[in-house]
């Protein structure tokens, strides 16, 4: 057993005489080190990071190429999205025309405008004070929304204080969009439509019935009528 393990030893004692030269061969001992120093360097393990492992810690520039293809294609679904939204706009052409915003300096399609969108709100329930179409309409909130709306005109925000802001016209002068009044209480200015053409008008008459067409000629509209305006707004068209 003893014989054994010396021998082992001295074989291990061989290896490392015979590989210790060579690897002392590979390191330059700075000056100024004696010789013990370089024996102890030459024990000293080399480390050798591999290329492949630095390599692998550096990102590709391909990785980046991904995201931004992502984005721009995400960008491109977006504005898609967006011209489908216009697209989609159930406004129609004259509406859409009517875009001016100042009293006095709206287009020519004004009262085209108006007439449009005002027809597209028939049977919308009447609800005292109303102002849009979700919750209903009044007489002078369905005038107002019509407006402002459909050509970008803000109107007072009740029948008597549109019939003062108005500019009279005679009834045999009245054009589409003008707007009609009435007192169906006393004397006061108490109801308002928008004048269509042919002594016909559109209003959103009273408790339990829809924004409707109506005849000025209607005996009822007839004994109430008070006079036809036109909102500044209109006046030069």
């Amino acid at each position: 057993m003893h014989f054994k393990r010396l021998t082992a030893l001295a074989l291990a004692t061989c290896c490392i005489a015979a590989v210790t030269p060579a690897i002392a061969d590979t390191i330059q001992a700075p000056q100024g080190l004696d010789q013990s120093a370089t024996l102890l360097l030459t024990d000293l393990p080399v480390f050798a990071p591999a290329n492949g492992l630095a390599q692998s810690i550096i990102p590709d520039a391909s990785t980046f190429a991904a995201p931004k293809a992502a984005v721009a294609t995400v960008a491109s679904a977006q504005d898609a999205q967006e011209a489908d939204a216009v697209d989609g706009d159930d406004d129609d052409s004259l509406v859409a025309a009517a875009t001016a915003r100042l009293a006095g300096h709206v287009d020519g399609h004004a009262r085209e405008a108006l007439l449009s969108f005002a027809m597209k709100l028939r049977d919308i329930r009447y609800h005292r004070g109303g102002r849009t179409p979700t919750a209903g309409f009044d007489c002078s909130g369905f005038v107002r929304y019509v407006f402002a709306k459909s050509i970008g005109l803000d109107l007072p925000t009740n029948s008597a204080s549109q019939f003062l802001a108005g500019l009279s016209v005679k009834r045999t002068e009245m054009k589409t969009g003008d707007l009609v009044f009435f007192r169906t209480r006393g004397k006061a200015i108490s109801h308002v439509g928008i004048y269509i053409d042919n002594g016909q008008f559109i209003h959103s008459p009273s408790a339990g019935k829809t924004v409707r067409v109506d005849s000025l000629n209607e005996a009822y509209w007839s004994k109430h009528f008070a006079g036809a305006k036109r909102p500044e707004g209109i006046a030069k068209i």
